[in-house]
């Protein structure tokens, strides 16, 4: 089944204890399409300048990715720098130039139309409304915010958590969002704001799913997924984005929606972010193959004795 994927498309400039890197290809929808596309159909929504080539897009033509939701404006792609030189938890941001995608408006092909599956990267959430209001037929639609919109745009956020089936948000943005310190009672308060289910990822520590009462079965009791022991990370950017991908694609290319399945998707997420920052970029997504993906789920699966 196929996703629609909304977001952003970038160059990066990325600087880690393993070297530097400048102008590679990005963005939250560039990520999440890569990863995603070794489950599933996937289809991207974003914006580009004129500085983003055939060689650009064929990264996710020879993914199979279809790119013809993908508008090119004039001008140049977003572009964003940063540094993990003292913590590669965290990005120190040396430069945002939104460029093109400042004005950017999403625009849903009608042969995108028929997609059962949608997911909101991190754009405004007025955006991610129109988006999700506009493809009526979506069986389940995920989404992502950040710090920014939470302090800024928290009206219109709250509308979009009303429209999202899944949130995939930090622990930082759970606990700004809900207010509260406490992370079992953040989940719950942001579980009330309208999703059905809520995956928080701690970086490193894996990520945890918490379900509001009922949905995608019974009971609410969270399900915890830990992170895969990496060996040497060269590039955390895009890890979450690809979480996201390895998330939503699993859940896509299963016959039904059920808290198992999404307990599941929990780890095959974990797997493509463990992949995505073993290079720099997205060049690690762009060379997988599926024995490798289920390889590596194998490896989860005896760490956790996962049925």
């Amino acid at each position: 089944m196929s996703i629609v994927a909304v977001g952003s498309v970038a160059f990066d400039t990325i600087a880690s204890p393993s070297g530097k890197v400048e102008g590679v290809l990005g963005g939250a929808a560039t990520y999440f399409a890569l990863a995603a596309s070794y489950f599933t159909d996937v289809r991207v929504v974003a914006i580009v300048g004129e500085d983003f080539t055939a060689e650009h897009e064929n990264v996710l033509k020879k993914r199979g990715v279809d790119t013809r939701g993908i508008e090119h404006a004039k001008g140049k792609t977003f572009r964003w720098g940063g540094q993990y030189l003292g913590n590669l938890n965290e990005a120190k941001t040396d430069f945002t130039d939104l460029n093109v995608f400042q004005n950017f408006q999403p625009h849903i092909p009608s042969h995108y139309q028929d997609s059962q599956f949608l997911f909101l990267a991190n754009i405004q959430p007025d955006l991610q409304a129109m988006v999700r209001r506009e493809m009526k037929t979506v069986r389940l639609t995920g989404g992502d915010t950040m710090n920014y919109w939470i302090n800024n745009a928290r009206k219109q956020l709250a509308e979009t958590l009303k429209l999202v089936d899944v949130l995939l948000i930090n622990d930082t943005e759970a606990k700004s969002l809900a207010g509260e310190t406490n992370l079992p009672r953040a989940a719950l308060k942001v579980l009330a704001m309208g999703p059905q289910a809520l995956v928080i990822k701690h970086g490193e520590y894996g990520a945890t799913i918490f379900f509001r009462e009922g949905a995608y079965g019974i009971g609410r009791h969270p399900f915890r997924a830990p992170a895969l022991p990496i060996e040497e990370v060269k590039d955390p950017t895009g890890a979450g984005d690809s979480f996201a991908g390895g998330f939503m694609g699993y859940i896509a290319s299963q016959g039904e929606l059920s808290r198992e399945v999404l307990k599941r998707a929990l780890f095959y997420g974990g797997v493509m972010g463990s992949f995505a920052v073993e290079r720099f970029g997205t060049e690690r997504l762009q060379s997988l193959t599926r024995e490798e993906i289920d390889a590596r789920f194998q490896i989860f699966r005896e760490l956790t004795h996962l049925e």
